[in-house]
């Protein structure tokens, strides 16, 4: 007799796993958006292939080693469910005014065990889809966003839901918002786990 043999999906997905993908996530949006808004030279990126896309990652060691530093921070409180937002937010160097403002809002299911090995259903190739589509529209700012007129910096904020241990070095700050901005909605994506929804607001020209 015939027998029919499907090939198995990966249709679940850990605390563990979903936090590590968001994570990822973070590091390559901040990664594009530093260089399609020239924040760092191209020189200081290489082109890699993720998510099934050509995208950039530093080369700058000092820059990879500061956003390796806060994002491992980023993924312990992912990991215990306490993030509400990570936040980039692009300051102009001589008048100190946000002129750009990368909001990244996070949901985190409450309900769910914060043993980092719980898991729940959660097809992975939509998660990656996903991730690629807000990707791409992260690569295609350059299109629509207006043109930064003189050289800025950036500074990454954390909001998170109760108190946690904060590293040193580390500080409270403002919301660092963009006055008189104008506020795009990007697509979102879910890992059944967490869930992350960006707009960028920049300033009105």
């Amino acid at each position: 007799m015939a027998s029919c043999v499907e090939q198995a999906t990966e249709t679940t997905i850990s605390l563990k796993g979903s936090t590590k993908m968001v994570s990822e996530f973070f590091y390559y949006a901040i990664n594009s958006i530093l260089y399609q808004r020239g924040i760092y030279p191209s020189e200081s990126f290489d082109t890699i292939t993720k998510y099934n896309l050509k995208i950039v990652d530093t080369c700058d060691d000092k820059l990879k080693d500061y956003l390796t530093n806060v994002l491992e921070t980023l993924e312990g409180w992912l990991r215990e469910l306490n993030v509400q937002k990570l936040v980039l937010v692009l300051q102009d160097l001589e008048s100190k005014e946000n002129v750009e403002r990368w909001s990244f809002d996070v949901t985190c299911d409450k309900s769910i065990s914060t043993n980092p090995d719980f898991t729940k259903p959660g097809d992975l190739k939509q998660i990656q889809r996903g991730i690629q589509d807000v990707i791409r529209q992260v690569v295609s700012s350059i299109t629509f966003l207006p043109i930064l007129e003189s050289p800025c910096s950036f500074d990454l904020l954390i909001y998170c839901d109760q108190e946690v241990s904060t590293p040193d070095g580390w500080d409270e700050t403002t919301a660092k918002l963009v006055i008189d901005s104008e506020d795009l909605p990007l697509k979102s994506f879910t890992t059944s786990i967490h869930s992350v929804a960006p707009t960028v607001s920049y300033r009105r020209t």
